[in-house]
């Protein structure tokens, strides 16, 4: 197993615990003993096995186990390294059929790069020669014959088929619907909704309610007198089936709604809210508030109070933070869409890194994280390039990070600003210009990282101390942190000009001792113009308060200065200055030509936050 000792079991060797899934299925055949009958399954390429899930449901909470853990075995494992299971399938003939790959490599190159463990082995067998084949593989039981009736059913009438929603196989079931549904037949709408109201054949049932639905001849009547089932699975579905009514105008379904919160079955209560909520049905949340005041089970509680008080997310979260641009707010949904995706898989879904056991992670975690807020180009190169071995000292179940410089440009800045900002972090956002910059003078680099040989190769943040010492020509009374004289020594936490931009206004820093520096970063906010405050139901205008025209310049005595970066353009957020490596003691931000605002606004220079970087 390429995932090293670690990751087997002692003493056959196969793998302990899977890292993904392929061709999940519920196993709804009648050919094969009922313990798998309602069970889940899927492959593992990886592994090379098929796993059987057991699902428990407690107070409306489902939890999947592998029905063989005790056994540290599974359902299906092979030894065949060629074994690669792809997709499971209830079979028209009742038994399992299993979709397998049969190929020597299942991963895109970057994952076995020239020189690694894996590519080693896969030379030494040959697997990259493994190439065009595959295999179905049909499981079947002694104790049960295979049913050998052909389908026929474009041949069958429309009576015959709905007899057939009441087959023991799932999947006479599922086709019999879809062809009904597809041929429009409403001359049986009759015996569909006696058997959706009647049937003794609770899958059965169910599929009539959904014949019904996909023909558009279910009836408010009928829904109404399926909600007051015995059967809680009846009910549920019932819920589910009426909201296409509800969005056609039935909104008289909503009492029979805000009834079914206070269902005897926690299930059922649970899609009452999912419905409502989906249907977004007045007064949603005063009826949660009273159902939680009654109802104590774990699911009901969970998602309950997950729509009072939602958890943060790009609908409702930070990306939707208002000093943040539509373009930025497009960066962060794509950038998680990526994370979520990929590297979530080893990150973990929170950025906290994957637990693997024994107080292991696969990978290290991302959220808080210091190096991650740190310059971008750190991850930047790290997604280019890939990194390998210990971080910090500290080795991961993971082994490495593949490299991904087949990606664009574009969606490594994405990613990189997402993590940056989405995880629990707070730092710039990364530009596709960045990452382009970046890949050109890193394109010489053979293999992936050496954590420590990165470190001498990426910017460090030079960060502020009392050692540090500020001086501006202009400085706003409200700054936070000192006073208000020009020439006074504080520890920067935010700064303003208090007035309109206006050439020659200056902000410096003077350092401790000469450092080589790289880049100037700053934040710009905006403020609210002239004359306005935040009133109730009026959206204020509002004024960029960055600098219109910058002019960077460096000095080693404070007196003779040099113009190391000139015609800086200033945008609102993030700005990131760069510099041919300097070495200074002197730094400052000097406005040129061109800045002064209209006569009728208030513009000044402001700048929220301060990072300076360079070469130690």
């Amino acid at each position: 197993m390429q995932g090293g000792m670690d990751e087997i079991r002692q003493p056959d060797g196969s793998l302990n615990r899977v890292t993904g899934s392929a061709g999940n299925d519920i196993f709804r055949g009648d050919r094969l003993p009922a313990s798998v009958r309602g069970q889940l399954f899927y492959g593992e390429p990886v592994a090379r096995i098929v796993r059987q899930i057991n699902p428990i449901k407690k107070e409306g909470l489902t939890t999947l186990h592998n029905v063989f853990q005790d056994q540290k075995s599974e359902f299906i494992r092979s030894t065949d390294p060629l074994f690669r299971p792809i997709d499971m399938a209830t079979a028209p003939d009742g038994t399992m059929y299993i979709v397998d790959m049969y190929h020597g490599i299942i991963q895109e190159g970057q994952w076995t790069p020239k020189g690694s463990y894996l590519r080693t082995k896969i030379e030494q067998y040959k697997l990259d020669k493994v190439v065009g084949l595959g295999r179905i593989w049909r499981v079947s039981h002694e104790g049960f014959q295979r049913d050998t009736k052909q389908p026929r059913m474009y041949d069958d009438k429309s009576a015959t088929l709905v007899t057939y929603l009441n087959h023991p196989n799932g999947w006479w079931q599922d086709m019999a619907q879809q062809v009904l549904v597809q041929r429009n037949d409403k001359s049986v709408v009759p015996a569909l909704t006696a058997m959706a109201l009647k049937g003794t054949n609770v899958n059965g049932r169910i599929h009539a309610i959904w014949t019904l639905e996909g023909l558009g001849s279910l009836k408010v009547a009928t829904v109404t007198k399926l909600m007051a089932d015995v059967n809680p699975r009846i009910r549920i579905q019932a819920l589910k089936a009426s909201e296409t009514l509800y969005k056609a105008g039935e909104k008289g379904l909503a009492h029979l709604y805000k009834k079914a919160l206070n269902d005897s079955d926690n299930e059922v209560v649970m899609q009452a809210i999912f419905t409502q909520k989906f249907l977004k049905v007045p007064e949603l949340e005063s009826g949660i508030k009273a159902t939680l005041a009654s109802n104590k089970s774990a699911g009901v509680k969970l998602i309950g109070e997950q729509i009072i008080t939602p958890p943060k997310t790009r609908n409702n979260g930070p990306f939707n933070a208002p000093e943040l641009s539509k373009e930025q707010k497009g960066i962060l949904e794509r950038g998680e869409l990526v994370f979520a995706e990929l590297c979530s898989q080893c990150h973990g879904n929170d950025g906290m890194g994957k637990p693997m056991g024994n107080g292991k992670l696969l990978a290290p975690a991302l959220a808080g994280s210091f190096r991650i807020q740190q310059h971008p180009e750190y991850a930047i190169r790290v997604i280019l390039h890939g990194l390998e071995g210990a971080i910090d000292g500290k080795t991961y179940a993971g082994g490495l990070m593949q490299p991904m410089k087949e990606q664009s440009d574009q969606w490594i800045a994405d990613v990189v600003s997402y993590i940056r900002n989405g995880l629990s972090n707070d730092a710039s956002f990364v530009t596709p210009q960045q990452v382009a910059a970046i890949r050109a003078n890193t394109n010489k680099q053979a293999g992936m990282y050496k954590f420590e040989s990165l470190l001498k190769q990426v910017p460090m943040e030079f960060v502020p101390d009392q050692s540090w010492k500020f001086y501006a020509t202009h400085t706003s009374s409200t700054r936070v942190g000192g006073n208000a004289s020009p020439k006074s020594a504080f520890n920067y936490e935010g700064w303003s000009t208090g007035k309109t931009q206006e050439k020659d206004m200056v902000f410096q820093v003077e350092f401790p001792s000469e450092y080589t520096l790289s880049e100037f970063h700053f934040t710009s906010t905006s403020g609210f113009k002239r004359g306005q405050r935040p009133a109730a139901g009026v959206t204020p205008e509002f004024t960029h308060t960055y600098p219109r025209n910058l002019q960077v310049e460096a000095s080693t005595n404070g007196s003779d200065w040099k113009v190391v970066q000139a015609n800086v353009k200033g945008a609102q957020g993030d700005n990131i200055v760069a510099l041919p490596p300097t070495r200074t003691k002197f730094l400052r931000l000097k406005l040129a030509e061109g800045v002064n605002a209209a006569a009728d606004d208030i513009t000044p220079w402001s700048m929220r936050s301060m990072k300076i970087y360079g070469l130690r």
